[in-house]
């Protein structure tokens, strides 16, 4: 599904009038009505409804709404934010046309909100659309605080009043809908906390602008099980183990040998044909008895067991035979192991996926992966995003959409920034995930996260596909497994044994 900012919002909508000759008058008639069919389906039993509406184009689709539900039996009251002439020529149009059934209050009396709160059984927000930036002061923060305070069911007009359509940011008070009727894309801001908290059901209702359009300037997309179901790799009938990827992980060292098993059997379990370890010698021994399906080049290592760089010409050499790289999670950090790191990211001309402590060695010089020759996903976190910019983890917090794409641009990699709301970006389009859940706040998930990845690629999917695929997959098991197990009981390995429910759910 396509997503939109609200400046690619905008620009579909004067498209949709220069192109087509939809106006906004025609447009506003037609979201009007969904949301009067919304209402209608929430309370099917003619009964009744207030509509508080804004000076804006959002409220001109509440005035519409106002009337479709008076012809249709509803009892209607409408509370008006703005005079007539306040309002823009459409909505001032859709204003005339209230029909006289109607109740209309145009005095911003809070008493009188509250009256027609208590009375009523459905309340239509349609005070702020997807263009409001900043925080909502005055009347209309009293009045969304009035609405959130009667605790009746709430249907919003195409945002939640207070939204921001591009952050999710609530910047003051913010309407918490129970349906917010979008229409012909959802906004990117509904899928980002704190917004997803707020939007409640969303419908997304067709009012005759061209997808067409709609794919041309819309930079954002959600995957949902058909997207999935198309994306992920079939299997031939002739498959073998060399052809359906094979993985090499160059991770783990004494101490952490269990990152590099979770991304062993992660892999495997999303269906790479073959793994293989490029681990410290000393730790050879524990992969072995971890993950019998896999091989493993043991490598020299340093006093303290972490990879020396007396093994780069070996790793170079033996990444030679394989389709794609994953390398970092639980590599520990010394001068040389450090060197080692920037030397194989630069030169390994394979498909490389870099996570956890290579994420951390790179951001001391980030050329490396300006420099490199094959495809690269980067999975930070935020506070190893922030490590990468040099910048505070709640600047990245701030704007994760914004420095998922710049990390794309700058660095030339496909960016997975890893949050509650994981967006993963290419330098023209982004992808932000809804699946996942609070349990997976919880070590080694992000390993599991990388073998997912490495084993997409190796079966074929380019970078930005395999890591819009794999986090998907990841947080459905997640999900999956909350539902047996709970999230506090949630552990990394759970996700891989959940990894075949997910792909059963998804592939039918």
């Amino acid at each position: 599904m396509r997503v939109a900012t609200s400046a690619e919002m905008l620009k579909i909508e004067e498209q949709a009038e220069s192109l087509f000759g939809l106006s906004v008058s025609l447009l506003m008639e037609r979201a009007g009505q969904a949301v009067a069919e919304e209402a209608q389906r929430m309370l099917p039993e003619p009964g009744k409804v207030l509509i508080v509406c804004g000076k804006g184009n959002n409220g001109g689709d509440g005035f519409v709404a106002s009337r479709h539900l008076s012809r249709s039996g509803y009892e209607v009251s409408v509370f008006s934010l703005a005079k007539r002439d306040d309002f823009p020529p459409a909505a001032r149009d859709a204003f005339d046309k209230i029909p006289p059934e109607v109740r209309l209050i145009t005095e911003p009396d809070l008493a009188l909100l509250d009256k027609e709160l208590v009375d009523c059984e459905l309340v239509i927000d349609a005070i702020f659309g997807f263009s409001l930036k900043g925080a909502v002061r005055g009347i209309a923060s009293e009045v969304i605080e009035h609405i959130n305070a009667s605790n009746k069911t709430v249907l919003s007009v195409d945002m939640p009043s207070g939204l921001e359509a591009d952050t999710g940011r609530v910047l003051g008070a913010g309407i918490v809908a129970n349906v917010t009727v979008t229409f012909t894309a959802p906004k990117v801001g509904m899928f980002l906390q704190p917004g997803a908290q707020y939007v409640g059901e969303i419908i997304v209702a067709d009012i005759g602008i061209p997808e067409s359009l709609v794919n041309e300037y819309s930079s954002f997309r959600q995957l949902d099980r058909e997207d999935v179901y198309e994306l992920f790799p079939a299997r031939e009938i002739s498959a073998h183990k060399k052809s359906v990827g094979q993985v090499l992980v160059i991770a783990g060292s004494q101490g952490m040998p269990g990152a590099a098993a979770l991304i062993g059997r992660a892999a495997y379990k999303m269906g790479a044909g073959l793994v293989a370890f490029a681990p410290p010698q000393s730790i050879t021994p524990i992969l072995n008895g971890a993950l019998i399906e896999a091989i493993a080049w043991p490598q020299a290592e340093s006093a303290t067991g972490v990879l020396s760089i007396s093994a780069y010409e070996s790793l170079l050499a033996v990444s030679n035979n394989y389709d794609v790289v994953a390398i970092g999670p639980g590599l520990a950090l010394a001068d040389e192991s450090i060197e080692l790191i920037h030397k194989l990211v630069s030169n390994i001309e394979k498909p490389m996926v870099v996570d956890a402590s290579a994420l951390t060695a790179i951001a001391k010089n980030t050329n490396v992966l300006k420099n490199r020759r094959a495809e690269t996903v980067i999975t930070p976190h935020p506070g190893e995003m922030a490590r990468l910019f040099g910048v505070s983890t709640a600047q990245i917090l701030d704007d994760t959409v914004g420095f998922a794409k710049r990390a794309s641009d700058e660095f030339g990699a496909v960016t997975v920034l890893k949050g509650s709301r994981t967006i993963i970006s290419k330098s023209t389009e982004s992808t932000i995930n809804t699946t996942g859940n609070p349990g997976l706040a919880t070590a080694g998930t992000g390993d599991v996260l990388t073998g997912f990845i490495a084993a997409l690629i190796g079966q074929g999917l380019d970078g930005y596909n395999a890591a819009s695929v794999a986090v998907y997959l990841h947080g459905l098991a997640a999900d999956i497994a909350a539902e047996d197990i709970s999230e506090y009981c949630l552990m990394a390995s759970d996700v891989i044994d959940y990894l075949p429910e997910a792909i059963g759910w998804v592939l039918g």
